[in-house]
């Protein structure tokens, strides 16, 4: 008998991996995994298991009314998951905390296998693990920081499903990752929870705007790697903007897509006056109408507070609305991230 993974993710920015067996309704196999989804009858009749189906492909059935689930929110997406029997793998956005569903992040260790430090910019920081972690691409995770009794959130530069996992990690002078990469040795072993955030890869159904600022490139890095791996042939446009210079890193990692993934391309940009960089200024200064598709794009942004604010303001000024926009907030060294 076939499976297939469902990511459930729930409104605090937890995300369970289930498996759901090829029949099974999604509310079943959760119950399985001791994950208690909202529900009251079970029988397609309340309407207190509707959630949102955002990727993949499902089977409804008609064993439910119009009162619990209407042919308007089916066309949109929406789902009983006591009805819902996936034909595919599928990820689930579930309206309430996982708390409130008898379940919680989850953990795991991996041992550090290289630090590559860039320039004064950033460290890319590879870790092995055992099992490979589920994630979707975009998602982060928080990382401890051994003798801190703290952690930092990154985002996995890596696709999923792997055995080694990547984390881009701007460098910051007497930050608390920074500092103990520094003196980190290869063999370490760290702890992990994850996955987190509502900021990862749709189903893609038209072209791709990506907009990286700084060490906010590593989500893009996941998402580039899972289309090149799926051979998609969706137009996708990357733009990486930075402060200086010396912050664009892993520009022949980028370079390399372009041979593996047929409609893809990407600038970079350079804020700081003084570089002589070919493109200066900002990401919205350097964002031509054709990536914009007259608003037929889905946007991806992650990058500090002032980039998104900024880019948010640039989509109101020019009257373009994206069919889609998800962004994701960071500062250096927050423990937290914001996601929409």
């Amino acid at each position: 008998m076939g499976c297939h993974k469902i990511a459930l993710n729930f409104e605090d920015g937890v995300t369970r991996f289930i498996e759901c067996k090829d029949g099974e309704k999604v509310l079943d196999a959760a119950f399985r995994s001791k994950i208690n989804l909202p529900m009251d009858c079970s029988d397609g009749v309340c309407g207190t298991c509707k959630c949102r189906a955002e990727s993949g492909s499902y089977d409804l059935g008609d064993d439910f009314i119009d009162d619990a689930l209407t042919a308007d929110e089916a066309e949109s997406g929406l789902v009983l998951t006591c009805q819902m029997k996936p034909t595919s793998d599928c990820v689930v956005a579930v309206p309430t905390t996982s708390a409130a569903c008898k379940t919680g992040q989850q953990t795991f260790s991996a041992t550090v296998t290289s630090i590559s430090p860039h320039n004064d910019a950033a460290i890319m920081l590879e870790l092995e693990v055992d099992a490979a972690p589920a994630f979707l691409p975009g998602q982060y995770a928080n990382i401890d920081v051994p003798g801190s009794g703290q952690n930092r959130s990154y985002s996995f530069s890596t696709a999923p499903g792997g055995a080694r996992i990547g984390f881009l990690i701007k460098k910051i002078p007497d930050g608390l990752m920074s500092t103990w990469l520094e003196r980190a040795e290869v063999g370490t072993t760290l702890q992990l929870t994850g996955p987190l955030g509502s900021f990862y890869l749709r189903d893609v159904q038209r072209p791709l705007l990506f907009l990286a600022g700084g060490t906010g490139l590593a989500p893009f890095l996941s998402m580039l790697e899972v289309l090149a791996a799926e051979n998609s042939e969706q137009r996708v446009h990357l733009i990486y903007g930075v402060t200086r210079d010396l912050d664009l890193v892993l520009v022949e990692e980028i370079e390399a897509y372009a041979k593996r993934l047929a409609n893809f391309s990407f600038a970079t940009v350079v804020a700081e006056e003084a570089s002589s960089h070919q493109r200066k200024g900002w990401v919205t200064q350097h964002m031509p109408a054709e990536v914009l598709n007259d608003g037929d794009v889905d946007v991806y942004l992650c990058g500090p507070p002032a980039m998104v604010d900024a880019v948010r303001r640039h989509f109101d000024d020019s009257g373009v609305v994206p069919n889609s926009f998800h962004y994701e907030k960071f500062t250096p060294n927050a423990i937290a991230k914001e996601a929409a």
